[in-house]
């Protein structure tokens, strides 16, 4: 990115219809690099502690990882890949040793101060890039109804509202070695934003709206609007909510004020102390 911006972001999370808080959000900002952010959301899922032991691993983790990574000499996909893989072998650990069986999904998107966004991962917690308004890229599911529609079994719209639609083939805590599917943006620009929920915000809304929420309000307002929508759309049957929103904006750039040189040059008068005549 060849212009000045600066990011505004805003976190939510919400308990939703459940009885208790399994959802783990997060933005961190880098204690060494301005500009250097990690945005994140785990979706945890094992029973009431269990699921909650593992979202706060995948945060611990991502943390941990985030304050020792440098933007100016490690690589942004492979601290992404390590958060997956390092909180996946402690939440194994976990079951073995509490006899529960938690897991969790991940998605976190790192951005530097270059003005590169690269993302990670695994389960049905999705990150959007939107950019002025238009649904650029998301994530694509780790679930069962994801891979009916890559096979062309399924439509969007009809995975949206399938009974299985909440089965997943590859999570954290799991037997199986869990997926880190990575994405980059080159540059981000302004009029560009970041969006990463779980399943109990993108249920309620398509692509479009989505977009068109992030785009026209705040971070903080689409926040509180998309939270607020979601939990009238599930009628009383809804999950738990979390979504970090990021968007980019120009900087103004400042207005020059010129010099007395400057002003005085064009009409060819010389500049001097004035002394008022009496």
């Amino acid at each position: 990115m060849s212009k000045a911006f600066r990011l505004t972001a805003s976190t939510g999370v919400h308990k939703g219809d459940r009885e208790y808080q399994q959802d783990r959000v997060a933005l961190f900002s880098h204690p060494r690099f301005n500009g250097c952010v990690l945005g994140i959301v785990a979706d945890g899922m094992g029973g009431r502690s269990g699921g909650r032991k593992a979202s706060d691993q995948v945060l611990l983790t991502a943390q941990q990882l985030f304050e020792r990574f440098s933007p100016d000499s490690d690589d942004g996909p492979t601290m992404l890949k390590h958060i997956v893989t390092e909180a996946h072998i402690v939440i194994r650990l976990t079951a073995i040793s509490s006899e529960q069986e938690p897991h969790s999904t991940v998605a976190a998107f790192l951005i530097t101060p270059r003005g590169e966004c690269h993302w990670v991962h695994a389960g049905d917690s999705r990150i959007y890039h939107v950019q002025n308004g238009h649904m650029i890229q998301r994530t694509s599911d780790h679930s069962y109804v994801q891979s009916l529609v890559d096979r062309g079994e399924l439509t969007e719209a009809e995975a949206h509202s399938h009974p299985h639609s909440n089965i997943l083939v590859g999570c954290l805590g799991t037997e199986s070695d869990p997926p880190a599917a990575t994405h980059v943006i080159s540059s981000l620009q302004p009029g560009d934003v970041i969006l990463a929920c779980s399943d109990g915000v993108w249920h309620y809304f398509a692509p479009t709206e989505l977009a068109s929420v992030v785009n026209s309000l705040t971070p903080r307002e689409a926040t509180e609007f998309l939270i607020d929508k979601a939990r009238a759309r599930a009628r009383g049957t809804g999950d738990n909510l979390s979504l970090v929103i990021v968007k980019v904006e120009a900087l103004e750039e400042q207005k020059k004020v010129p010099t007395l040189a400057e002003l005085a040059r064009p009409e060819g008068h010389s500049v001097g102390n004035h002394v008022p005549q009496r």
